[in-house]
């Protein structure tokens, strides 16, 4: 934004010990360069004090996911997290800043069937357009991959109302699925915005690794890794190919030591910024880096 690139990132307070016993709120911070950051003193999307504190209090807003229409509005699809159930929120901004919680993606969809039970990790689908990712659309339609234990598919005429993809039995579709002896043998958490390419949809996920020998025994049990999986551009729903191996691992010492001491390199945010790809990840729960991608330096 204003040839800035702006992380909006989680940041959990220290009210409680251990993973999820926290309350998380979301940072904003800003780079010219997109590794040097300022940040706010204050965070710019919080629990509390609304008509969403039922969904949001006591765990609070986590893992943004923030893709941009061509006119400017900001999209942000996050987990609500109330301790009892996590569940996918939506938010929009023209500035970044100030933000319009829109509640849950699914609470309209199927009479509400799918507004109580666990959803996270939302994708939505974008496309390089003036030199910057932009929200795109698939017959008409506004698309975004989600799910963790399952790559889901979910549909959008404006934004903040999402309704599940089914399949035949009238269940959520899964389109792509953990598997046993590989990196993504627990999960196939999504990662940041999709992007539609000359090849198809290119969705950058999450993959983590049981233990043992349903696992890949080349990398860490219980860490996370990141994978990329191709879907048809105009059938989004169909899975092309996918990678083997991950192409990002936890190798640094900061990505492998604190809540995630296992290992974990978390994507989440990609920006299109001065002809470079930068995506922004996490770091064993503890920290934030980035990663950068130079077209030209093939």
């Amino acid at each position: 934004k204003d040839g800035k690139i702006v992380v909006l990132y989680r940041a959990e307070d220290n009210s409680a010990q251990g993973i999820g016993k926290r309350t998380s709120r979301i940072g904003y911070a800003e780079s010219a360069d997109g590794v040097t950051m300022k940040r706010l003193d204050s965070p710019v999307l919080f629990p509390g004090g609304d008509e969403f504190e039922s969904i949001e209090c006591p765990g609070g807003c986590e893992d943004p996911r923030v893709a941009m229409t061509e006119d400017g509005l900001y999209v942000m699809l996050y987990t609500a997290w109330n301790r009892k159930t996590p569940r996918l929120a939506v938010a929009t901004s023209k500035d970044l800043k100030n933000w319009t919680k829109h509640g849950l993606a699914f609470e309209k969809a199927y009479d509400g069937r799918f507004a109580r039970i666990a959803t996270k990790s939302a994708s939505i689908l974008t496309k390089v357009k003036g030199g910057k990712l932009v929200i795109d659309k698939v017959d008409g339609k506004y698309f975004m991959y989600w799910g963790e234990y399952a790559v889901h598919a979910a549909t959008s005429d404006n934004l903040t109302d999402w309704y599940p993809v089914l399949d035949e039995n009238n269940e959520l579709l899964k389109i792509a699925k953990p598997r046993n002896g590989y990196f993504d043998s627990q999960m196939t958490e999504c990662g940041p915005p999709a992007i539609l390419t000359d090849k198809g949809i290119l969705l950058f996920y999450n993959g983590k690794n049981k233990s043992g020998a349903e696992g890949d025994t080349l990398y860490t049990a219980n860490s996370y890794c990141a994978g990329q999986a191709l879907f048809d551009a105009k059938n989004p729903t169909k899975l092309i190919d996918r990678l083997d191996k991950p192409f990002y691992i936890p190798e640094s010492d900061f990505e492998k030591s604190g809540q995630y001491p296992a290992g974990t390199v978390f994507i989440e945010g990609l920006v299109f910024h001065n002809q470079k790809w930068f995506l922004y990840y996490g770091c064993a729960d503890s920290r934030v880096a980035v990663a950068v991608y130079d077209p030209l330096k093939k």
